[in-house]
């Protein structure tokens, strides 16, 4: 089956295998069919935007290169004169013909505008969400057309976040809850449904303080930021907490998983991948004393990692980066590469492992010392399937350590063109400081310092902290060791 993927690397798979697409610009051809939805999209219009300004002389004939080099890409066995069925012409241009459940965004799209009961929307947002590996188109993101749809699909993906944690609210799942939706409030201070559902996840938890102080977070960041007071909606929540008016919380139900198993749907499920016994124990003991996590499976080397995840379909692997038979870096481009995998997490013995860095490149979710604590890995896992990233801070300054002077020419470009706060940012996120110990060097309440870490992401094409991490580094605005100097202080 012939299936696309943009949320994350931009890919056509046949049958689970990637196909070669070409490069950039030919990408971009097919890239912009997908956006396009299955309309044509006329060639001048496909000119225009994949040479803004400055198209070259042969454009025509080099789309039609394009064209004709992806129709063999994707229908291989098709005959010279046999009409394409995939990559289609459509006067004035070309369409993509596929199903929606052929390529994520589009079922990702169907999925967040579907509705049911709370049961039935946990579901499928819970599916919604899964089904992003990454950024949405970043690779073109220097293009106006997929920047704009990139931005859509974002919107989209904060709605799935707040459908689903509304259902779970119903669903008497408030305690699960909780701790999304404060990353969530501080990631989008400005959102209103987003401070509504985390008061009222506090509220149902017998937190009237925590969910009446959430509210005036919210209230001070709207008057720093937009100088206005709350919304009525959100001022009616708080008179109704501080009344105590509010509904009292449903009794707990369990919402059928996505593979129709009824319960547990809300426990995330772990593949534990380490060639040492006593390590796989230790993190075994760790997950069964937490009811959010369950063990999915154990592997002892990176064969059987990759054969587990096959078999287990679990959430998170945390996948030891030294392994007999198969090194963990080697299954962890492996895994990722696959149809929707699971979010990697990589566990290591000392943080100056060369081959950290190369498990960044790869798109693993954060990595971990082995000797960190519970809490921690219990947030690597949270973290990772929420589509974030953790990175330990012990090993941030020494990961990069063997990059020293060296840059990559693929990092991003735009760094220039960012202001001296965000740079003063950025250099203290690649120090693996939180959101909160920026804003205690900088003075900057935490939740501007989470609008600066946002805008930086949006400006840079990229999707999580440790992306962030490896730009810094790459673009060599941060050297392994330095002490940084920030324009502020």
């Amino acid at each position: 089956m012939l299936t696309f993927t943009a949320l994350g690397p931009f890919q056509a798979w046949a049958d689970g295998d990637p196909l070669d697409l070409g490069g950039q610009r030919q990408r971009a051809v097919l890239a912009r069919l997908l956006v396009a939805g299955g309309r044509a999209v006329p060639v001048n219009t496909l000119i225009d935007e994949l040479w803004p300004g400055s198209p070259p002389a042969q454009a025509l004939s080099t789309i039609q290169g394009y064209v004709s080099r992806l129709r063999r890409a994707l229908e291989p066995e098709r005959a010279p004169r046999e009409e394409a069925g995939v990559l289609v012409s459509a006067p004035p241009g070309y369409a993509l013909r596929a199903g929606t459940g052929q390529v994520d965004a589009w079922q990702f799209e169907g999925l967040v505008k579907s509705e049911g009961s709370p049961a039935q929307v946990w579901v499928a947002m819970d599916t919604a969400l899964g089904l992003w590996r990454g950024p949405a188109l970043a690779e073109f993101a220097e293009l106006s057309w997929a920047a704009t749809e990139a931005g859509r699909l974002e919107e989209l993906r904060l709605i799935a976040v707040e459908r689903r944690a509304g259902a779970g609210l119903a669903l008497g799942r408030a305690t699960s809850l909780v701790a999304d939706l404060e990353a969530h409030a501080s990631a989008h201070p400005l959102r209103e449904e987003a401070w509504r559902l985390l008061a009222v996840a506090l509220y149902r938890m017998g937190r009237q303080g925590d969910g009446l102080a959430a509210l005036r977070r919210a209230r001070a960041v709207w008057r720093d930021e937009l100088g206005l007071d709350l919304s009525a909606g959100l001022r009616r929540l708080e008179a109704d907490m501080l009344a105590q008016r509010l509904e009292e919380p449903p009794p707990a139900e369990a919402a059928p998983r996505a593979d129709g198993a009824g319960e547990d749907a809300d426990v995330l499920r772990v593949l534990v991948a380490d060639d040492q016994a006593l390590v796989r124990a230790g993190v075994r003991a760790m997950l069964d004393s937490d009811p959010g996590v369950t063990l999915a499976g154990e592997a002892g080397n990176g064969e059987e990692a990759i054969a587990q995840v096959r078999e287990t379909r679990p959430d998170v692997v945390l996948l030891d980066i030294q392994m007999p038979h198969l090194d963990g870096l080697a299954a962890a481009r492996r895994i990722l590469a696959g149809e929707r995998p699971p979010k990697v997490v990589m566990m290591t013995t000392f943080g100056s492992d060369e081959n950290l860095y190369g498990a960044l490149r790869a798109g693993v979710s954060g990595f971990l010392l082995k000797t960190a604590a519970p809490e921690q890995f219990l947030a690597a896992i949270r973290a990772a399937a929420a589509g974030d990233a953790l990175i330990d801070p012990a090993l941030t300054t020494r990961l990069i350590s063997a990059f020293a002077g060296r840059t990559d020419p693929a990092s991003p470009p735009a760094l220039a063109g960012l202001s001296d706060d965000r740079l003063d940012v950025l250099k203290l996120v690649a120090r693996g400081l939180t959101n909160r110990q920026i804003g205690q060097t900088l003075s900057l309440p935490e939740e501007e310092v989470a609008l600066l870490v946002k805008s930086l992401l949006e400006h840079l094409g990229l999707f999580d902290r440790a992306q962030l991490v490896m730009a810094a580094y790459e673009s060599g605005l941060v050297t392994p060791g330095d002490k940084a100097h920030f324009s502020s202080l």
